[in-house]
């Protein structure tokens, strides 16, 4: 190896690991058959779109390609409930898939929930498919780790979600290791600078680091990423026609629900300030939050209302006479079974936890979701999305309930959500204006260093 070669091996730039694609189907629309393409070229790579521009059969395609290629199997995880939808998708395009709960593959392409990956071993496949992998950063450091090294050894992997840690870059660095690109910490060291201070993170329930793009790294991060994934909100970041992919109106109400009582300590009614405030205020109107969300739903279709709360979730499924509540408390199949129900439309209203079903399923027969605001953007994101997504034909309305100090809480949201903007703005530059170092390039005219050196 020369230097040059080298100095190419060290970019990690358009290093691909996979093969010419063996299949492409009719049914892929173009900007899909190019993503497809690209991630089959590549190997290991990430699909960043949007929710309804069709993940799950351009990920199905990438598996019946390795399939046919290696001849060997493939493993799809997903979320909850999403697996059986994924085998019906398999279905309705003539791959097959199979459904597996205790590590046995009954075919070539194996479809399991992420709860479920234990019973598999990774030497049995040659490919690996993470649908909404953005959720493997919620998993605890045990999980998220034996995800991580169930993936090692796998030569071809994909990663699919719609929303790539939009408000904290350093979390790309999950999907960056789980891919075989660059380790979680080699990433933070080499793009980010450490404010040398901690910030309070409920997500590890103590201290975490702060840490912040370097200014004159932006734009090498962004390349870097581009080099191993692929970003779009709509058809035309590729170039191609939003036709069939124009989202519906989205209608959505801020109702503020009045704290009456003090808090404690205090003698006059004040908005909340501080989480720890905001918090003992959404416990006070518990009650009348939850009655509120019962008079907008009453009567009026299909809807689902996402709260944080076990007192939420019981006190909501006790006043709304046909609500079904999927509760933590709930077995995986329990919980399973009872989203299903709704997705074939066999519930009216559905209460449940974002961080319990948010993920992954097409419920574009609901168009009204009521929803407890938290700090947390993903998870607005993606429960507006389970309804307010490509191929919903009906406006959707999204109430938001909460009380004086949310206001800050939704100022916040706001405030991720342009991150989120951002984001995937300098993807989709940086993918369709790719910069690349000229490595065929030969240098005739002879330099001699300064004497000083």
């Amino acid at each position: 190896m020369d230097y040059r070669q080298f100095i190419k091996s060290k970019s990690q730039r358009d290093n691909n690991s996979g093969f010419d694609p063996v299949w492409t189907p009719d049914f892929l629309y173009d900007f899909q058959k190019e993503l497809t393409e690209w991630s089959i070229v590549k190997g290991r790579s990430a699909l960043f779109e949007d929710c309804g521009l069709g993940k799950t059969p351009q990920q199905l395609v990438w598996a019946e390609n390795v399939v046919r290629k290696t001849n060997e199997n493939v493993l799809i995880l997903t979320p909850l409930a999403v697996a059986r939808q994924t085998i019906k998708e398999g279905e309705k395009f003539g791959i097959k898939c199979f459904l597996s709960n205790d590590g046995q593959s009954k075919g070539k392409i194996t479809v399991t929930n992420y709860e479920k990956l234990h019973f598999f071993n990774p030497n049995d496949y040659k490919g690996v498919v993470c649908d909404e992998s953005s959720i493997l950063k919620n998993f605890n450091g045990m999980r998220k780790s034996a995800i991580t090294e169930f993936l090692r050894t796998v030569p071809y992997r994909l990663l699919c979600t719609a929303t790539a840690s939009p408000n904290d870059y350093p979390e790309l660095g999950t999907s960056s290791e789980a891919l075989g690109q660059l380790g979680y910490t080699d990433m933070l060291t080499r793009f980010f600078k450490n404010n040398n201070n901690t910030v309070s993170t409920s997500r590890y329930h103590g201290k975490q680091q702060e840490w912040r793009l370097k200014p004159h790294a932006t734009m090498s991060f962004w390349q870097w990423i581009s080099s191993w994934a692929r970003a779009i909100r709509k058809p035309s970041d590729l170039g191609y026609d939003d036709e069939n992919f124009i989202l519906p109106p989205l209608i959505t109400n801020n109702v503020i629900i009045d704290n009456t009582q003090p808090l404690p300590g205090e003698l006059f009614v004040r908005p909340a300030f501080g989480l720890n405030e905001q918090r003992e205020e959404l416990r006070m109107t518990l009650t009348q939050r939850c009655e509120k969300a019962a008079d907008l739903v009453y009567n009026n279709g299909v809807a689902v209302i996402w709260c944080n709360l076990n007192a939420e979730g019981d006190l909501l499924q006790k006043i709304i006479p046909d609500a079904v509540q999927v509760s933590g408390s709930d077995s995986d199949d329990k919980k399973n079974d009872k989203l299903v129900d709704f997705t074939d439309e066999n519930i009216r209203v559905l209460v449940i936890k974002p961080k319990i079903g948010a993920f992954g399923l097409n419920w574009q027969h609901c168009s009204h979701t009521v929803f407890f605001p938290t700090h947390s953007f993903e998870q607005y994101y993606q429960a507006v999305r389970r309804c307010w997504r490509f191929g919903q034909k009906n406006p959707v309305t999204v109430d938001i309930v909460t009380t004086g100090g949310g206001l800050t809480v939704l100022e916040n949201l706001q405030n991720k959500a342009k991150q989120a903007a951002l984001m995937f703005e300098n993807l989709v530059k940086v993918m369709n204006n790719s910069l690349t170092i000229r490595s065929d390039l030969e240098y005739t005219e002879k330099m001699e260093a300064p004497k000083w050196l």
